[in-house]
Order: structure tokens, then sequence, then C-alpha cells
């Protein structure tokens, strides 16, 4: 008997720490789910909301006639009267109005911050990078990488990255692809990542992406960087921020996934910083964005943010900008042979046989079509489709939409370029010409067209991004054609992202074609 009780007394003793553990656990999940029921009444959870754009956001319902959100939001958008909807359970007003962008970006610029609700969002993967600060950590990055980006040694210096990247590397790989007997298949979107990001890291912080000592594949990191940018952008397309955040305190589901991305995007960034420091000023661009923000911060974790920040900007837009114009050049044969001509004739005019007409900012700039192409193909597929501010203070909207403070307003750039009221009945066609007069290209309104957003905080890197695709666009089609094989530009599918991504890519076939005589290989 006095073993019996012995051996119980050892074994209550023994689960003692067990027995605790387990009744803490129980009443700290308790206490979480306390937490998120009393928030959600707060909050109004999503099924309060009867209205028929809300209940078919929540259901996802939309998904039975539209293959995308923002398809979705473009459809909405051209049915309401004012261009404005609202999107009860995100707290968020969409526009497609042109009033209301410039009402936002430049009327009321001061009420319309980015917000601390939006910074939460993102501030895992962008931290206080440029593009999820306001006030005077915004003013402070944008000074500085305006003033580099403005500097006509940094645009000729860009320029001839540019033109090396492409002559060593982009043109080398398509010729391979359209070598042998039977044609590689290549994925476009990925190869103008690619791309971008060596083009990025030579001009913004002066290293090539071979230099690099990291433990994986570069793949892993750009893998990691895409990935990280989906799953932000589920956050904020979540109806209850709560339950992202509660996933993230239990580092369960998307965001644990999320956390060990970021964690090797932390990991490129800090290899970044850490060969321009090995660097110094003694290299040959040390006066590239990275070098100018390392002389005024001494925080590795600040120079990350921005760093992130750059590669989301260099790498990322162009590419989605590239792949989306060469997506419709593949339906638009006459498009394509239209460039051919203006080349050409910009080449022949310019008399000049030192330089290729890629390499050449000059010719760049007087080729009025392919300027007009690229315009015209980021009007139907802006690489951001939409940007979202939150209101400071109760305000009206120009169409006469209440919008109490704290609210989400969001202009949508993608439902812009697919409005007959902003862009006439033909605003569905490719139609580059109705960027000219006479022959020259005509800008907009950034109101109208606020690809590169308009106001105080229209994009300071526009010039130099727009420079890198005209002299990729202009080297490539007079090269080769490029044919997509699944995708068409009339119906593409996307996958979430900060930035315009096509889901599964956009594998092409690469023809080389018979260049014109009178032009001199790269």
């Amino acid at each position: 008997m006095g073993a019996d009780a012995t051996a119980l007394h050892v074994l209550a003793s023994s689960l003692q720490p067990q027995v605790v553990a387990a009744i803490f656990f129980a009443s700290a999940a308790c206490t979480v789910a306390l937490a998120v029921l009393l928030a959600s009444l707060r909050l109004r959870p999503p099924w309060w909301c009867a209205c028929a754009v809300c209940e078919a956001y929540v259901t996802a319902s939309w998904a039975g006639e539209f293959d995308n959100l923002c398809d979705w939001y473009a459809h909405l958008l051209r049915r309401a009267p004012g261009r404005t909807v609202h999107v009860h359970v995100l707290g968020n007003v969409l526009t497609a109005n042109p009033p209301t962008v410039d009402h936002m970006l430049r009327g009321r610029f001061d009420n319309y911050p980015k917000g601390a609700s939006f910074s939460a969002i993102l501030a895992d993967f962008l931290g206080r990078g440029i593009f999820n600060v306001d006030g005077d950590p915004w003013l402070f990055q944008r000074k500085l990488a305006a003033a580099e980006l403005a500097s006509p040694a940094l645009r000729c210096f860009a320029a001839g990255v540019v033109a090396s990247e492409l002559r060593c590397r982009l043109i080398p790989l398509l010729h391979s692809a359209s070598s042998g007997r039977e044609e590689k298949v290549l994925d476009l979107q990925d190869v103008f990542r690619r791309f971008a990001f060596d083009c990025i890291c030579r001009i913004s912080f002066g290293l090539d992406p071979g230099c690099l000592e990291l433990s994986l594949p570069m793949s892993a990191f750009a893998d990691a960087f895409d990935t990280a940018s989906m799953l932000s952008a589920r956050r904020a397309a979540a109806p209850m921020h709560v339950l992202w955040k509660l996933k993230r305190l239990l580092n369960v589901g998307e965001e644990r996934e999320l956390r060990d991305a970021i964690r090797l995007v932390d990991t490129l960034a800090a290899e970044v910083i850490r060969q321009r420091r090995k660097l110094g000023t003694a290299a040959a661009s040390g006066d590239d964005l990275l070098s100018r923000f390392m002389g005024s911060i001494n925080d590795d974790k600040y120079l990350r943010d921005i760093v992130v920040s750059f590669m989301l900007a260099g790498r990322d837009t162009v590419a989605s900008g590239l792949t989306a114009f060469f997506l419709l050049l593949s339906d638009h044969p006459d498009v394509a042979a239209a460039i051919r001509d203006e080349v050409s004739r910009v080449v022949l005019a310019g008399d000049d046989d030192d330089h290729h007409p890629s390499s050449d900012d000059k010719l760049i700039k007087d080729m009025h079509y392919v300027h007009a192409a690229l315009h015209e193909s980021m009007r139907l597929f802006p690489p951001v489709q939409f940007d979202s501010k939150f209101a400071a203070g109760d305000d009206t909207l120009p169409d006469g939409t209440f919008v109490a403070k704290g609210t989400r307003v969001t202009y949508h750039a993608y439902a812009m370029g697919r409005m007959e009221s902003v862009w006439g009945p033909d605003c569905a066609e490719f139609r580059p010409e109705r960027w000219l007069r006479d022959g020259r290209f005509v800008p907009v309104s950034p109101y109208r067209y606020p690809v590169f957003q308009g106001g105080v905080r229209v994009c300071v890197g526009k010039e130099l991004a727009i420079m890198e695709m005209k002299s990729v666009i202009v080297s490539v089609v007079q090269s080769f054609d490029i044919e997509a094989v699944g995708p068409s530009s009339h119906r593409p599918k996307f996958a979430p992202g900060l930035t315009a991504t096509f889901a599964g890519g956009v594998p092409v076939r690469v023809h080389r074609r018979a260049r014109a005589s009178a032009l001199r290989p790269p």
C-alpha cells in the first residue's frame, strides 16, 4: 500500500509541470478567443453587411464571372455613377474618377497619407522604407533619392548599365533560346525580373549581383521576395485584420510562411549592405543611392528597409511593365512592325554609326511611337494596379462620397485604364496612336493616368524606369519576335502581390529575325 502511495506521489509530481502548462495554455487560448470575439464585435464582422458588393467579396462569388479581383472592381466602378464604390467589409472606398484622384494626391494631399493602418500591414516586409512611411522619414528618403536620380551623371551611368546588361546577358540569353531546331520555352516574367534585379543592384547599390556571397542560389532569394510580396498583399485583402495579426502572434499558417520568406529577404539585404560597406568609397560607383543613404544613416535595420524598397521598385515594377508589354506585342504584330520602322528612321536620321540605339539616351528619347506604345501598355496593365491612402480626417470627395476619418481610400489605376468615361469607347483596345499628335508623344494628366502616382508623391524613379524599359523594347524588338505560348493579353490571370504579377509566369518562344541592314548589332 505504501509503495502504491509513493508511486502515485511520484507520478503526480512528474505530471505537475505538464498540468500547469496545460492550464496556462488553455487560459491563454480562452483569453485570445475572447479578445478576437470582442474585436469582431467592435469591428462589425463581414456578415453584418448585407449589401451585394460585400456579400460577393466575402463569398468570392465574383470569381464565377471574373478571373481577377481587379477585373471585378473595374466592373463595379464602371457601373457606379460617380466611378466610386464602398466595400464596407474592407472599410475601403475605391475610385476610378480622375477628379477624385486629383483631390487625393494634390488638393487634399495632407489628408490622405499612407497612414498607420496601411504601414502596419507592410511593416514586416517594407519596414520604414519610402513606400511605407509618411512625414519626415518619407521626405528624407525622397529628397536623397530625387537628388541622386536627377543627376545627369547618374542617368549616363544608368544608361551604360542597362546597355551592358542587354549586350552581355539578356540578348545572348534570347539568342540562345532561339537557336537550335527546337526553340526553347522561356518564362519571360522570370527573365525580366532577373534582368531588372541585375540593373537595380548596379545602378542603386553599386554592386554586381555576382559578387554577393550567399548561402543559397539567387533564385531562392527571388522566390522569397515574391512570397513576401504576395503574402503581404493578402494581409491587405483580409476583411478582418485581427485574423492575420492573431496568426502572426501564434506564428502559424501564412504568417509563418511570411516570416520565413522575410528572413531570407533580410539575409539578401544584409549582404548587399555588407558588400557595399566592404567596397567603401574607393569603389568607382561610390555615388550610388545606397552609398548616399549609408553616409547619413548608421542603423542597419533602416538601411535594410531602404534596400528592400528599392529592390521592389527597381525589380518588380520594371519587370511587370516589360512582361505586360511583350505579352501585348505578341497579340499585336502591327505595333512591333511600327516600332521597327521608327527605330530605323530615328537611327538613319541620327546618322551615327558609333552608337546602338538602345544605348543612346538621345535616340531613345526621340522614339515617340515607342514611348506611346509603352504608356499604352501601362494604361492597360499598370505595374501597380492600385494605391491606398487612409483619411486623416472626415472629408467629402468631388463625386459627393463622404469619407470618415480612418477610412481607406484607394484609386484603382487598372480600372481607370478600362473606363470609357476616361479613355473613350475604344478603351479596351491596345492603340498607341491615342498618345500621339502629329507623330509626337503628348502626355495626359497624371490624375487621369496615375501609373506613376501624381502630385507630391509622384514616382522619383519614373524617368529612369522609362529609359530602362524603352532600351529593352528597342533592343529586343529589333532582333526577335516574342510569341506567347499560353496566356493571352485578352484574358490574363494575376497572382496576388504588391505589383502586378502574371500567375504561373508568361511562357514564350523566341524567334530570331533578320536585322535591318541599317542597324548595327548590339
